[in-house]
């Protein structure tokens, strides 16, 4: 791990509000800055990806169109990244509006500029978000880490399947590996 990418997709407001992920936030936003720590140390690119839509779900998907469900709205706290986080304004963030970070993004240019040689992906929801974009990444041909302490699903039978699915495809990897990887001390 040379020149990695961590990726920190969808930690937002309004996923922690309530349920499983309000619960596990504080477990996963410790993982995820130390997950930063590292990478801020080393001087390697945090990308961080958040969801938003406009107030009349015009850019919406269809799901959301046809439920006339609100969540992670333009304009509202909902959408911000988790004030917990280690996130600095200098970090590159992507705005995307479908599960997949790469839909309609600039996520390849960014990644074809950076020329990482692993993404560490983290984030939520496992099911949803992540393994898109996880899949994705690995369908350009970019080496693909999971960041198995630092990601979580607002259902935890989803969550268990889809890292099961995608520990076939990609690697999953603890932060004790992922510091080891890097051949650094996991202060904890």
């Amino acid at each position: 791990m040379d020149h990695p990418v961590l990726l920190v997709v969808d930690m937002l407001n309004d996923f922690f509000r309530s349920g499983r992920l309000a619960a596990l936030r504080s477990e996963i936003v410790d993982s995820i800055n130390e997950l930063v720590a590292l990478f801020r140390s080393r001087g390697w690119p945090i990308v961080w990806i958040r969801q938003e839509f406009a107030p009349d779900l015009s850019d919406a998907f269809l799901a959301m169109r046809d439920s006339g469900m609100t969540i992670t709205m333009a304009g509202t706290t909902g959408c911000e990244i988790l004030p917990d986080l280690d996130y600095q304004t200098t970090d590159a963030v992507i705005v995307k509006k479908r599960y997949s970070a790469f839909f309609g993004t600039n996520l390849d240019d960014l990644l074809t500029a950076l020329n990482p040689d692993i993404l560490v992906v983290s984030g939520i929801n496992s099911h949803a978000c992540v393994r898109t974009t996880v899949i994705d990444a690995y369908q350009r041909d970019y080496r693909v880490v999971i960041a198995g302490e630092a990601v979580a699903s607002y259902d935890e039978e989803h969550h268990r399947v889809s890292m099961g699915y995608l520990n076939n495809v990609v690697r999953i990897m603890s932060n004790e590996q992922l510091f080891a990887e890097a051949g650094s001390q996991r202060h904890s």
